[in-house]
């Protein structure tokens, strides 16, 4: 038996190390288990720096699993196996692992390039498991050294606990006091510095004007002269916001048809100090532009830095024939996958703001003259803007839908569609009623037949089945999440598979790195989808299906040139 026994004398635990370096073999075979599971297909491409962090991290929490495991096995003082036997069962452990572990190794790349092949991406190169395996190897030295330095704290404080108290109190006292100082360190040291500078880097970045920035000219655009909200104070994201996306006059050569110059309204974080006083801003912006008088408008609520995808919206501006308007309010300087795994509800306050002031000068306007009000986010935007408004509260003057994209795994009405899906259809793109409330898509299909009747509002979930920001659960550490049951979506490599407690690794790093995914895959939205969904959200008719498809070209042509497939 690899487990380890308790020396009632010295208050030490025996654990079969032996000729290993100090490890126990057990432990080994435990981390080369959780190391090669780490080697399968995520839903996401992983370059070898990320996959071999994933892979040492794995192997550093099998093998304090194991220790965990053997520790209790002292503790309980259960029979260990004979020493003569324990070493030769110590190489025969040892071996297994070295055997699973090269095994494993050898398919990394078939199993990368699954994951690449589903997003018709070129294959990695034959070089990628050696890379991963050495940075994987360092990961798990470094990991090893920290648990040891937390077993001599243990040690050292328990021991001198033993002078005045009981064993086994000493003991809980001396894991108390190591978890207490690792935890002081990681989260009051490491993770709060790390924060605050983050923090003031992209501060300084968002004041940062590029040098060929230029304040936007025509009247419809906030930071123009006649403006409420000077340049200065757009930040960076307004800034990019404002100053880009399509002309009327591109817009006009592009459709042939007249157009108007569409209007953006949007309020960085250093344009008032509180988010009501921001959001009231937004509003005199959106009444000295015009905004009320165009056909339709936007309420989008960015991600964690201010962005907004400019996939999402350009479009819609040449649906709308440039006779839309759209608003956003900035809330944070952080990106959104710092705000969404240590504040999810990072923002929300934010978009209640600018969502309630907006909607009641909204509902005061004549029913047959006001614009059509839709909402909009992406990621933590969508998170965020789910939460503007409870649905309840606008049944007597609903708005006309809303498109969420990318909508983070605690999105609560998400959460709700999903988990009360009609039996049969996929997690990954769930039915939901009869359709006339919510729909699901993703790059292929929706979940309900064109000609399927819409209530009063439509709500729109565009989401990829390989997108991790999405179908991240905490749960998955112990039981097979629900969109691997079944049919799997068609940008999932047919090789993923789930492992309890690797697999929330897994996903873990994934979700850090999904926007780094190809552009229609991972957490990285392509406009051609955007398309198909503001169609569905809007009910736009006066595009023909030919001009449609010449449209999505147009813009899988010029972000294929363009994108840097990625986002905050």
């Amino acid at each position: 038996m690899w487990s380890c026994g308790r020396n009632t004398a010295s208050g030490r635990c025996e654990d079969s190390r032996s000729r290993f370096g100090g490890l126990s073999a057990g432990g080994v075979l435990l981390a080369a288990i959780c190391f090669s599971a780490s080697l399968t297909p995520g839903l996401v491409p992983r370059s070898y720096p990320v996959q071999g962090v994933l892979s040492g991290l794995s192997a550093a929490v099998g093998y304090c699993i194991a220790a965990l495991l053997s520790w209790l096995w002292g503790y309980l003082e259960l029979p260990r196996v004979p020493l003569a036997i324990r070493r030769r069962l110590d190489l025969a452990l040892i071996g297994v692992a070295i055997a699973i572990a090269a095994a494993f190794a050898w398919q990394t790349t078939a199993w990368q390039n699954s994951v690449l092949r589903a997003m018709a991406q070129p294959l990695a190169s034959s070089a990628y498991p050696i890379r991963s395996v050495i940075v994987a190897v360092a990961t798990f030295v470094l990991l090893l050294f920290l648990g040891r330095g937390f077993c001599w704290l243990f040690q050292a404080s328990s021991g001198r606990m033993r002078h005045y108290l009981p064993r086994r109190v000493a003991n809980v006292i001396g894991v108390a006091t190591a978890v207490a100082v690792f935890w002081t360190l990681a989260n009051g040291v490491v993770f709060r510095v790390g924060l605050h500078m983050l923090d003031a880097t992209y501060r300084e970045a968002d004041e940062m004007i590029p040098p060929d920035g230029t304040p936007p000219a025509t009247a419809s655009k906030t930071g123009s002269p006649s403006s409420l909200v000077t340049w200065e104070d757009l930040g960076r994201r307004g800034r990019d916001f404002v100053s880009t996306g399509p002309t009327a006059d591109d817009i006009r050569t592009f459709t042939g048809r007249d157009a108007l110059e569409p209007i953006r309204v949007y309020v960085g974080l250093s344009a008032a100090g509180t988010a009501r006083e921001r959001a009231e801003l937004a509003l005199a912006e959106l009444k000295r532009t015009g905004a009320f008088s165009r056909r339709a408008l936007v309420v989008i609520t960015p991600t964690g830095t201010g962005w907004i995808d400019p996939s999402a919206v350009d479009p819609l501006e040449y649906l709308f024939h440039g006779d839309v308007a759209s608003v956003a309010l900035q809330y944070s300087y952080l990106s959104s996958p710092l705000s969404l795994l240590f504040e999810p509800g990072y923002g929300a306050d934010a978009a209640r703001e600018l969502f309630g002031t907006v909607y009641r000068y909204w509902r005061l306007l004549p029913k047959d003259s006001r614009p059509k009000l839709y909402l909009h986010g992406l990621s933590l935007g969508a998170l965020n803007s789910e939460r503007s408004a409870e649905l309840y509260d606008l049944l007597a003057a609903p708005p006309d839908g809303a498109l969420w994209s990318g909508p983070p795994f605690e999105s609560h009405y998400w959460r709700y569609f999903t988990a009360n899906r009609q039996p049969g259809s996929p997690a990954w793109l769930p039915e939901f009623g009869d359709g006339s409330l919510v729909r699901f898509m993703n790059q292929e299909r929706t979940t309900a037949p064109a000609a399927t009747p819409w209530g009063p509002m439509r709500l729109v979930y565009l989401q990829y089945a390989s997108d991790p920001i999405v179908f991240f659960d905490y749960r998955d550490l112990y039981r097979r999440p629900a969109w691997l049951i079944g049919s799997r979506g068609p940008d999932v490599s047919p090789d993923l598979e789930w492992y309890p407690i690797v697999s929330l690794l897994q996903l873990s790093f994934d979700a850090l790195i999904a926007t780094g995914a190809p552009m229609g895959y991972g957490h990285v939205y392509a406009p051609q989808h955007y398309i198909d969904a503001w169609l569905l959200v809007t009910g736009i008719s006066d595009w023909s299906e030919d001009d449609v498809a010449r449209l999505k070209r147009w813009f899988f042509q010029k972000n294929a040139a363009a994108s840097d497939g990625g986002h905050d």
